[in-house]
Parts: C-alpha cells; sequence; structure tokens
C-alpha cells in the first residue's frame, strides 16, 4: 500500500513545503493539496517548491475541478512541473465544491468532467487532442507522463470514474460505503471493456495518532461536514431511498447551513450535526495498532493507497509514528538472509 499525506495551502507556503519534506523523510510516496484559490494559497506554485526541495514524492491536487481552471492551462502546469522535476506529479480531478462554490458557482456537469479529463490527461501526456474544434498539441513537451483520478460519490460520477479514471479518489475510509464503491467502479470499467484491476483506488481521510477519543474526533469532525457537502448533492439527486448506501446518506439529516469559511478546518461550528460514530468510521483515529487494523481491512478490499489529511493539531507527531510504525507495518517483509 501507498501513503501520500494531504495539505492546506495555508500560509505561509514555507510551513507547507515543510510538511511535505517531513512527510517524504516518513516514507510517505505521495504529497497532495486542496485546491481552493480563494480559501487557500495558489496549488500549483507551492507544488513546484516541493518538487524542488524534494527528491521522490508524486505531487498533485486533490482535487482540482474543470470549472475554475482552463483545461490547457492545467495540462500545461503538469507538463512543465514533469519537464522540470522529472515526471513526478498527479492529477486528483472532480466536478468542483469550495472552488466554485465560494464564488457563488457550482459544480460542473458530469459530462464536462469526462471532457476535461480526457483533454488534461491527452496534453499533460505529451499528445495532441481536439479541443473547441481544434487540434492541440504542446510542442514543447516530451516524454510528460500524467495520471488523471477521479474523485467520486454518486452512482453516476462513480460510473464516470470506472470508464475514463487512472484512478479513483474516495475521500472517506468508511469500510462498508468503500467496498461498495469500488465494486461499483469495477463494474463500470469492465462494462467499457477496461481492466477493471487497471483502476487505482484511493481513500483519502483524516489521521491522528493519539488517545484522547473526544479530542480526536472533534478535532477531524470537519471532515464529516465537508464529505456532507457532496452527500447532500447525492441526497438531492437520488432521494433517501436510493441504492447508495445509508451509512453514506442517513447521517446528514441533522444538517443546515455551511459555512465555506471554515471548510477543512477543525472546529468548524458547521460540523456539528456530525455524529462520533460517523468520525470513527470516516477517519483513522487511535493508536499505530489502531490504524493498521484499518488499514489492512481497507487494502483487503482494494485500496492501493491512503491519504491522510492532516488538518489537526497533531501534524509531525502523526508523521512520525506513521513513518516509523505504520507505514513499515503495511509494507512487504523483506529478510536479509533465507
Amino acid at each position: 500500500m501507498d501513503f501520500g499525506v494531504v495539505l492546506q495551502t495555508n500560509p505561509p507556503a514555507a510551513r507547507t513545503v515543510q510538511l511535505a519534506q517531513l512527510a517524504e523523510a516518513h516514507g510517505f510516496s505521495h504529497v497532495w493539496t486542496f485546491d481552493s484559490h480563494l480559501l487557500w494559497q495558489e496549488p500549483y506554485v507551492i507544488h513546484s517548491r516541493i518538487l524542488a526541495e524534494t527528491r521522490t514524492v508524486i505531487v498533485g491536487p486533490m482535487v482540482t475541478n474543470p470549472a475554475t481552471r482552463d483545461w490547457t492551462v492545467t495540462a500545461s502546469t503538469f507538463a512543465t512541473l514533469n519537464e522540470m522535476y522529472g515526471n513526478r506529479t498527479i492529477c486528483g480531478i472532480g466536478r468542483g465544491d469550495s472552488a466554485v462554490r465560494v464564488i457563488n458557482g457550482a459544480p460542473t456537469t458530469l459530462k464536462t468532467l469526462r471532457e476535461s479529463v480526457h483533454v488534461i490527461r491527452e496534453l499533460a501526456n505529451s499528445r495532441s487532442v481536439e479541443y473547441n474544434g481544434a487540434t492541440l498539441q504542446f510542442p514543447w513537451s516530451r516524454g510528460s507522463t500524467l495520471d488523471v483520478w477521479v474523485a467520486a460519490y454518486g452512482p453516476l460520477a462513480l460510473k464516470l470514474a470506472g470508464e475514463v479514471g487512472d484512478g479513483f479518489i474516495l475521500q472517506m475510509a468508511d469500510l462498508d460505503v468503500a467496498e461498495w464503491m469500488i465494486k461499483t467502479v469495477r463494474e463500470a470499467a469492465a462494462n467499457v471493456g477496461r481492466d477493471p484491476m487497471s483502476v487505482t483506488f484511493c481513500v483519502a481521510a483524516p489521521m491522528y495518532i493519539g488517545s484522547d477519543w473526544g479530542h480526536m474526533r472533534n478535532q477531524c469532525r470537519w471532515f464529516g461536514g465537508m464529505v456532507g457537502n457532496h452527500v447532500a448533492d447525492i441526497v438531492a439527486k437520488y432521494g433517501t431511498e436510493s441504492h447508495v448506501p445509508k451509512a453514506l446518506t442517513d447521517y446528514i439529516a441533522g444538517r443546515q447551513d455551511y459555512d465555506y469559511n471554515e471548510h477543512g478546518r477543525a472546529g468548524n461550528a458547521h460540523a456539528e450535526f456530525v455524529p462520533d460514530e460517523i468520525i470513527d468510521r470516516f477517519c483513522l483515529l487511535g493508536t499505530a495498532r489502531d490504524h493498521i487494523e484499518k488499514l489492512e481491512a481497507l487494502r483487503s478490499i482494494g485500496v492501493a493507497q491512503f491519504a491522510g489529511y492532516l488538518q489537526h493539531d497533531n501534524k509531525e507527531e502523526t508523521l512520525r509514528v506513521y513513518g516509523e510504525t505504520v507505514i513499515p507495518a503495511m509494507g512487504d517483509h523483506i529478510v536479509a538472509k533465507f
């Protein structure tokens, strides 16, 4: 299993770069950042510095969207970073949440998301593509490679992820929901003739190493509120009696307004409706042993990467324990002499 870390690009930018370096030092393979240009600093500028200050980690947004950024500009950014730092980028993309809602926009259609995945991937892989009635290609790009992973929750978005995504990002660590979604994505891939095992599955959720469960839950309750924004869209579209798992839809019954000024922040007052049970199901909390047990369960259902959010007050210690205990426990055990 690979391990990533998900960072907000809060100022100072040097702090984000420092955490990325620390993650690499502790054995994480991926560094992801939020992409919401009004709430936080511009991620791609910081990506360049992270890539310059590290040696091996793969860097990208979790997640960007097709609405606030021109697709060809996004592709050019990735291709440029790859030329500079040696194909160490990845693109997580979805319909859009905070980046579009803060400017009174709305998530894009799935049709737009599908088209953007194709355009970004072809251009960022040094290939030509049809776009706006023209055939386009970067004349300066040679040998760039980029995987595009699709973030999704609803049935039609999961279908799209299976049909076109190099990977699928599920932003929660609920085992039952993850198993249903992975099955749905794999079926969609198979139905269009793709190898269902070729889609990489990534679960992203807060990770907190500690023993005070009340404190850990309060530090991570924001995540249930963030996920609730997407769940509310699903309920609005499909109702409460759809085949979407009840574990995903029922908990938002008490959800009211949501303030994006508190988006992704510990202590978010608009996440108070999230019950403790949901936090425990959606996140990875507790001792190293607790984390390892849940990670083993996630791996058993097909999860290839766990990406841990660090929006809490125990960042360095959590990274240290992962590096010294959790990641080694989840790796292949190789002996020097047989």
